[in-house]
């Protein structure tokens, strides 16, 4: 009997599942393939064109919440596997196909993965990149800010301290902190032509009990970019000097500072090392499928590519279909594209780990 490639072996951990291809004879070099299947929340349903869990095909796009952001970077890693099976080959080494959840958040699907001991000789994630590798990507803080107000009857409003109208003068000041990062790019190598490479973003507000009292508290929850190679110490330091500064310029909240904690994950940055023979490899399986150079890029977003870069030393090669609106209404992600992707993936991993026959297995 053939076995399946793709799941020799196979776990479960906590949500997230490992398929293990292991060879006959290992003669070449492991890989995992990590993507992850958790989504994003979809907003108001009335604001889609098409309900969101109803994948629409369109001009040869895929549309749906996840089609993008990252099933069909899952997809392209099976069917890569399935497509070398069917051709009466597998890998000649070790593969480890990675289906996790907890990226949106953490990233601590992907972690789990490499503390359970699931190492190998390079890592691909495809996500949605447009075709293109991504050479560096930012750090992430999440922190939530909280104001406290004077609460009054809104008959007596002119006593009273609104803590949501004091709340816009810390998010403006967030605002100036991101302006002056930004301008640090050219300080920062493969950022220098991004257009917006730090994004402190407010993600969520909340406030106030009631519409006749003058509002006594408001918290907004903050995410902020930070570059590779910076100290996330130091970035919490500037993000709470701000937020000083700007409560001094303000009568009320110079007495009564806003309060800020750390109440999600943080994670560096981290910049892939240039022409390592993982990327030679991705490189020239890339320009036999498509036809042209390999871009690299930079993404101002969290990726699963740190956990492996910084925590376990291991080429960290993200790259993935092109997509549109991701994190959005009408998310997509282009059919062609994806089926090329898959290409790519299926000639780089006979090429990074050899091939031997499937006779060999009978």
């Amino acid at each position: 009997m053939t076995p399946q490639i793709s799941a020799s072996t196979s776990r479960s951990l906590s949500h997230k599942v490992i398929g293990t291809h292991t060879p006959v004879e290992a003669t070449g070099r492991s890989l995992i393939l990590n993507g992850h299947i958790d989504v994003v929340s979809t907003g108001p349903l009335d604001m889609w064109s098409v309900p969101p869990y109803e994948p629409a095909l369109a001009n040869g796009w895929l549309h749906g919440r996840g089609a993008a952001d990252m099933k069909a970077g899952l997809a392209a890693n099976l069917f890569a596997l399935d497509a070398l099976h069917a051709a009466g080959v597998h890998p000649a080494a070790t593969v480890y196909m990675q289906s996790v959840t907890e990226e949106e958040r953490t990233g601590n699907g992907a972690l789990t993965c490499l503390t359970r001991g699931y190492r190998a000789d390079c890592a691909l994630i495809t996500e949605p990149m447009n075709d293109t590798l991504v050479r560096a990507n930012v750090g992430v803080i999440w922190f939530q800010v909280e104001v406290r107000g004077r609460p009054t009857h809104v008959c007596e409003s002119s006593v009273g301290a609104s803590a949501i109208s004091a709340t816009y003068k810390i998010i403006h000041a967030l605002e100036s902190l991101e302006a002056e990062w930004n301008a640090q790019r050219g300080e920062h190598r493969y950022f220098e032509d991004a257009t917006k490479p730090i994004t402190i973003n407010v993600g969520k507000i909340e406030g106030g009990d009631w519409a006749s009292s003058v509002p006594a508290w408001c918290r907004i929850d903050v995410r902020a970019g930070i570059y590779p190679g910076v100290s996330i110490d130091k970035e919490k330091r500037a993000i709470e000097t701000t937020l000083l500064d700007a409560a001094r310029e303000d009568s009320y909240l110079s007495n009564h500072p806003p309060t800020v904690s750390y109440n999600g994950f943080t994670a560096e940055g981290y910049v892939l090392p240039e022409d390592t023979p993982a990327e030679r490899c991705l490189r020239d399986a890339h320009s036999s499928i498509f036809d042209l150079d390999l871009p690299a890029g930079v993404c101002p977003a969290y990726l699963t590519g740190r956990v492996f870069a910084l925590y376990d030393n291991t080429p960290a090669l993200v790259y993935g279909p092109i997509c549109e609106r991701l994190h959005g209404f009408d998310e997509r992600v282009h059919l062609e594209s994806v089926l090329k992707v898959t290409k790519t993936v299926a000639l780089f991993m006979s090429r990074w780990c050899g091939l031997e026959s499937t006779e060999k297995s009978l």
